[in-house]
């Protein structure tokens, strides 16, 4: 099968920007390593790339399946849903979730509310918009420590250590920081202080559990956050646990509502969903659609690594489960042909 990759390339920083404006994008290490797999599958892999030059290439020459990698540019919410959108409107067949699950779950705040419909346990949080200013939100009812992040953002962006308020002057320098560097609305929540873990899952109708991971920081801190800087530094500053030793209960628990969210979320094919765990509750704090795929770091491979699945044995469990979606065979095609 001819299959199009479609993904971001990280580029030159661009002037006045975060230091993370680019952290959803990805290296080419990560994107030949994705291309290496489909091709040891015994496909013939187009790299279609995002945005304009994506957009010609499907429509001078559509392959016959897109695995979609794509983040989007910008800071629409809705920028990756544009993949799956047009892949939609071109009748192509791709890997991971559709138009309306990528769209609702890069929004934080109606990704949870949507989960709380469900009754799947979600912090308590109010969302600061652009037109609002903090002192006029009413948040009684959200409990200090609260934590500030951007409404609209993956990878991390804007979860930094000094996200965790304690105060009202620490809510408030909090706040400005994301409004400064992140022109989008502003989810203020109660800070769950618990365990974090993060469930890997691939599948459709009866998705696979592919791990529990749970993170645990090396060096004592009061309030653990599973932040960028902790992240990109995580050989020195994190263990992962794989499976986590947490109760039995908990972890059946944690399963059974990382099911109910791939569910209610509409989730497709391959997700992973973040929770932090109090009192032996799982509560949700957002789901993946399109987990990060690079071949060392990101939380996905390193958990499929540590129930013994190589890198080439996961892109194959995606891609087979959107085929197995589709109605698709994915054998490869015969000597001279391209499908």
């Amino acid at each position: 099968m001819r299959i199009g990759l479609t993904y971001d390339l990280r580029d030159a920083p661009a002037p006045g920007q975060p230091d993370d404006h680019q952290e959803e994008f990805d290296s080419q290490h990560t994107i030949d390593a994705i291309a290496d797999a489909l091709r040891g599958l015994g496909h013939v892999v187009d790299l279609v790339g995002d945005g304009p030059d994506m957009v010609a290439k499907l429509l001078a020459d559509p392959p016959g399946f897109v695995f979609n990698f794509a983040e989007g540019r910008g800071t629409s919410r809705n920028r990756e849903a544009r993949v799956p959108a047009l892949c939609e409107l071109l009748a192509i067949p791709h890997t991971g979730s559709d138009v309306l699950t990528l769209a609702a779950t890069l929004d934080k705040d109606v990704a949870r509310r949507l989960a709380a419909s469900d009754g799947i346990p979600v912090p308590r949080g109010k969302v600061l918009t652009s037109d609002c200013q903090l002192s006029d939100l009413d948040l009684a009812d959200v409990p200090y420590p609260r934590i500030v992040k951007p409404a609209w953002e993956g990878s991390s962006k804007g979860i930094r250590g000094k996200c965790v308020a304690e105060d009202a002057a620490g809510l408030a320098e909090a706040v400005e920081y994301l409004r400064a560097n992140y022109p989008q609305p502003v989810l203020i929540e109660e800070f769950i202080d618990g365990e974090e873990v993060t469930v890997g899952m691939i599948g459709n109708e009866e998705p696979q559990i592919l791990g529990i991971l749970r993170v645990l920081p090396l060096k004592a801190t009061a309030r653990f956050v599973y932040s960028l800087e902790v992240k990109r530094d995580y050989v020195n500053q994190v263990r992962y646990e794989c499976p986590p030793r947490l109760a039995p209960a908990e972890l059946q628990r944690i399963e059974h509502t990382a099911r109910a969210v791939f569910r209610v979320l509409g989730c497709r094919d391959v997700a992973r969903i973040d929770f932090r765990v109090r009192g032996g509750i799982p509560y949700f704090l957002e789901v993946n659609p399109l987990p990060g795929l690079n071949p060392e770091s990101s939380d996905l491979v390193i958990l499929a690594r540590a129930v013994g699945w190589t890198y080439p044995q996961l892109i194959e469990a995606i891609l087979q489960a959107a085929l197995d979606r589709t109605g698709r065979a994915g054998r490869p095609p015969a000597e001279g042909q391209l499908v």
